[in-house]
């Protein structure tokens, strides 16, 4: 007798199993493996893709701007000394990072610290006069109440106090200037930044206004954006933003707008944004090129759904798979649409489909219209 067959070709249609060599069994367990994978593959045993669907809804739109930035520090200084003099010592190197009030560089006070040395003892000895006028003005008040000192001298005992008084105020003052004179000659930081140049050495002379060092805030960097000034009037309606580093490539981080310079450049016609990052953001240094996107209002509205419902044609048709009839297992059309903007991940249909309709985001690769689909979510 012959074996009964095992795979069946269409209705009627059998094949022996009967394997009459090694390579008729390797066919048949081919043939095996692949039916099994297509069984495990099945979306759906009913044969309804499973989907995800979002709803079109209405948005007020956005235009997109995009734009080139460069990574600016939002204070640099060229620090100088108060005061001409000697340097005695450079303390810090390019690349230190400082603190404010640290010391950049000293310049030799010795002439000044003995200034400070003798007004210090005339203010001293001024004190010690005002001192001494104090204690013989209180004899006078005592002997005047007694009848025993003229009038005249104890107004002439007032008068040197005062006279000594004035004397030793003018001399604090000219203490405290002399002080401050020499503090002048210790450079400090003026904020926390990154010493970016040296432009003086020890041994060198330097002048009041001089640059010693040029320190760079790192801290709060800001992106500047010169904007066509187009978009000047509109720049009151940006919904938000975000920013890309070329060090730092794929990377997008959220800006806001931290100052808009109401001033157009004549010769490019643009006018200067200023950005700072959302929250606190990656490692960046000063004069790094940043790619800007901008979102605008228009103060327009209109139907829109998510990037991914949208399918598009080589030749340029554009389609969406709208769902039709009730759950679970809906039908859906595809349904050609024609688009407008494209914002924050969403795409505007200015033609060819409603706000409340639904729309496939996924699994619409393989659909056929008027397929049963079944969802696995829905974005409604």
């Amino acid at each position: 007798m012959r074996p009964p067959p095992l795979i069946r070709r269409g209705a009627g249609s059998a094949r022996p199993t009967a394997a009459r060599g090694p390579a008729r069994a390797a066919m048949v367990a081919v043939a095996l493996g692949v039916a099994g994978a297509a069984s495990a593959g099945a979306a759906d045993p009913g044969g309804a893709n499973p989907v995800v669907a979002a709803r079109a809804e209405i948005v007020e739109t956005v235009d997109v701007v995009r734009l080139s930035g460069t990574v600016t520090s939002p204070r640099v200084a060229r620090v100088s000394a108060a005061v001409g003099g000697l340097v005695s010592e450079m303390a810090v190197e390019v690349g230190d990072r400082v603190l404010p009030g640290d010391v950049l560089a000293r310049l030799d006070d010795e002439v000044e610290r003995h200034s400070l040395d003798r007004a210090r003892a005339a203010t001293r000895e001024a004190e010690a006069e005002l001192a001494d006028a104090e204690r013989e003005l209180r004899i006078g008040r005592r002997l005047l109440t007694g009848s025993s000192l003229p009038q005249n001298a104890f107004e002439a005992r007032e008068a040197r106090v005062r006279i000594a008084a004035a004397v030793a105020d003018r001399l604090r003052a000219e203490e405290a200037l002399q002080d401050a004179r020499v503090r002048r000659h210790a450079v400090a930081a003026p904020f926390e930044g990154v010493v970016s140049r040296r432009a003086a050495e020890a041994g060198e002379w330097v002048s009041p206004g001089t640059m010693i060092v040029e320190l760079v805030a790192i801290r709060n960097l800001t992106v500047d954006v010169p904007v066509p000034e187009v978009y000047y009037p509109r720049i009151a309606g940006l919904t938000g933003g975000s920013a890309e580093f070329e060090a730092l490539p794929g990377r997008e981080f959220p800006v806001l707008v931290d100052t808009v310079v109401p001033v157009s450049d004549p010769a490019s016609r643009t006018f200067l944004l200023r950005l700072t990052l959302e929250r606190e953001g990656p490692a960046l240094t000063t004069g790094s090129a940043a790619r800007v996107t901008l979102n605008l209002a228009t103060g327009e509205t209109g139907v829109a759904v998510p990037r991914d419902a949208v399918t598009r044609y080589p030749d340029g048709r554009v389609s969406v798979w709208v769902l039709r009839g009730d759950e679970p297992s809906p039908v859906v059309d595809e349904r050609f649409v024609e688009l407008g903007r494209s914002f924050r991940g969403l795409v505007q249909v200015r033609d060819g489909l409603q706000a409340g309709e639904r729309v496939v985001v996924r699994g619409n690769e393989t659909l056929r219209p008027g397929q049963r689909v079944r969802l696995n979510g829905d974005g409604a």
